[in-house]
This record gives C-alpha cells, structure tokens and sequence, in this order.
C-alpha cells in the first residue's frame, strides 16, 4: 500500500499480466486460433458455431432466452447472428405456442448437415491442442475451470456502489 499525499491509502495492484480476467482472455484467444481458420473456411464465427453447437445440445426447439444464456451472448448480437444463420436456411424460428412472446429456434436439415461437416475438423483441432498440451493437463485444466465456475457462482462479488 502507498500512503496518497490526502492521507488515504492506494492499494498497489498486481500486475497487470497476472490479472485473472485478462490470463483467461489469452488463454481465449491462444486457443481460438487454431478454430478462428477452420471456422472461417465454412463461412461462419466463432459466436455462429457456438450457437449451432448449442442448438445440437437439443432434439426440440431451444428458447431464445436459454439459447443466450447457454452461448454467453448478449441479445443484440444473439438477434444479428440468429437473422444470420436464419437468412442461410441454417435454423427455424418461431414462437411458443403458451407464449408468443417467446422465440424458438430450431436446427434446419441444412444446419445439422453443417454442423457434421464443420464437427470432424474441430475436433481435429481439438485432438491437436490436447496432443500439444497433453491429455492430463486437458482433464485437470477442465476440472480447474469448472471448479473456478462453481465457486464463483456460489460466491457473490464484494458490492461497491
């Protein structure tokens, strides 16, 4: 701690390579090279697969509000990508038959015929990471993260306002 010249104390943060968010953010980013090329050779982002990815989770129809909630994405971009994938023939939207309000989507023929072309080469991608980094290390650092997502959701952050 530093002592300011108005007597209050400023807390020295750490530096700035060893912040968590931004070791996870490289860590993001070292990995999505190896997918970022593949993805782009079938004419789609990252955010695109992740939503078609999602949507084979499902047999039925996945709402839009879980279909945001499981791909980590924020409406409007959600609303753009679904226009996107919609305008290609990839997926089907519709609303609840309880709820109009309540969109729906859906995987087209198209999209499942996609997403099992595109599937064996992330999966390539997939077996290369692990084979770089090993198939140990793969397993303790999913543990790692899954152990740091159930903490933190168990966790409430301090409240500064």
């Amino acid at each position: 701690m530093t002592e300011l010249s108005s007597g209050e104390t400023q807390i020295e943060l750490r530096p700035f390579e060893q912040s968590l968010p931004m070791a996870l953010l490289r860590a993001r980013e070292a990995v999505m090279r190896f997918f970022r090329p593949m993805l782009s050779s079938h004419d789609l982002t990252e955010q695109q697969w992740r939503v078609l990815r999602a949507l084979t989770r499902h047999d039925g129809p996945l709402a839009v509000g879980e279909l945001a909630a499981a791909t980590f994405l924020l409406g409007p971009s959600l609303t753009r990508i679904l226009s996107n994938l919609g305008e290609r023939g990839l997926l089907d939207r519709s609303v609840a038959a309880d709820d109009q309000r309540r969109g729906l989507i859906t995987l087209t023929a198209a999209g499942r015929e996609l997403v099992a072309a595109v599937g064996p080469h992330s999966e390539s991608q997939y077996e290369a990471i692990e084979q770089a980094f090993g198939e140990e290390n793969m397993v303790q650092l999913m543990y790692l993260l899954d152990q740091l997502e159930a903490l933190t959701d168990q966790t409430e952050p301090k409240d500064y306002s």
